[in-house]
């Protein structure tokens, strides 16, 4: 029996992907082996590195400062980026060259610079130009360079999210008279963010990660940084390093389990409704009912 997208595999081929998959759970194993045999011979598996894990001070003067300012600074981007991203992305879309051409150039200039380089930049502007105190400043150029960058990237998403759509969709909302303003808003980008939400969670998830820049380079005491601190007081380097990294795979676990369980309850709402618009519902859609005319509420822009 087949399968639209593939065979089903046959006798042969189910003993060879069998064998494929005992080979590579051993080598999983050696590897998981060989690694934990390491650590072990060179004495980063001894308790006493691993104990100031288990005991408060640890976490309350180091880590957990550290993972606040992560929590904030990423909040921060991510509130910001959002937006400003999406209002980008659809100005890369207008049918004005005087509002697509610089949105564009914006998009693309902050999209091939680097973010550890943002980052830099904005620290030295925050220190030659403005009165920002100094405990401060590396706040406020961690998030300058996570909105720069990544507001550039989802404002991408956004517009490729938007075109993805059937052009169907945008000729029936001008058809009953919407204007391109409230199509974009009514029509394509409520259908858009689900399929944009993968994209946007992926974006959101190198946010959380890319705060860890901010903290080598400029000094800002995020959960790495603490980390580093950390590391010298108790000299358990390599133990330091596996436990913030738990710490960062749990909180990308929460994001993306979060962003899942959204997409899951967007796609069954939208399948759910079945609302049908009245003609009231339709004469407020209609800009002719509102005293416009018909013909431009077609091909209004804005």
């Amino acid at each position: 029996m087949s399968s639209v997208l593939y065979d089903t595999p046959g006798p042969r081929a189910k003993r060879r992907n069998v064998l494929l998959s005992v080979v590579f759970v051993v080598l999983i194993v050696a590897l998981v082996w060989w690694v934990w045999k390491t650590m072990d011979d060179k004495g980063q598996l001894d308790w006493a590195l691993w104990k100031p894990f288990t005991q408060s001070e640890a976490w309350s003067t180091y880590l957990w400062p550290g993972l606040l300012n992560t929590l904030k600074a990423a909040a921060l981007a991510m509130v910001i980026a959002l937006p400003l991203g999406a209002a980008f992305g659809i100005a890369r879309m207008s049918d004005h060259k005087w509002v697509r051409v610089p949105a564009g150039v914006v998009v693309e200039l902050f999209r091939a610079i680097p973010v550890l380089l943002l980052m830099l930049f904005a620290n030295e502007f925050y220190v030659r130009s403005t009165g920002i105190p100094s405990n401060e400043r590396p706040l406020y150029a961690v998030v300058t360079g996570l909105v720069l960058y990544n507001a550039s990237v989802l404002a991408e998403v956004v517009r490729a999210g938007i075109l993805a759509l059937p052009k169907g969709q945008t000729e029936a909302a001008h058809a009953i008279g919407l204007r391109k303003g409230q199509t974009m808003t009514a029509i394509l980008l409520p259908q858009a963010v689900t399929a944009m939400l993968p994209a946007i969670v992926s974006q959101l998830v190198v946010i959380v990660k890319d705060t860890a820049l901010g903290g080598v380079m400029i000094g800002f005491t995020e959960l790495l940084n603490s980390r580093q601190t950390l590391a010298a007081f108790y000299g358990n380097v390599i133990p330091s390093f596996v436990v913030v990294a738990a710490v960062f795979i749990l909180l990308n676990f929460v994001l993306t389990s979060f962003a899942s369980w959204l997409e899951q309850r967007l796609r069954r709402s939208k399948r759910s409704t079945g609302a049908v618009l009245g003609a009231e519902d339709m004469e407020e859609l209609n800009p002719a009912a509102t005293g416009g005319t018909y013909g431009a509420g077609a091909g209004g822009k804005t």
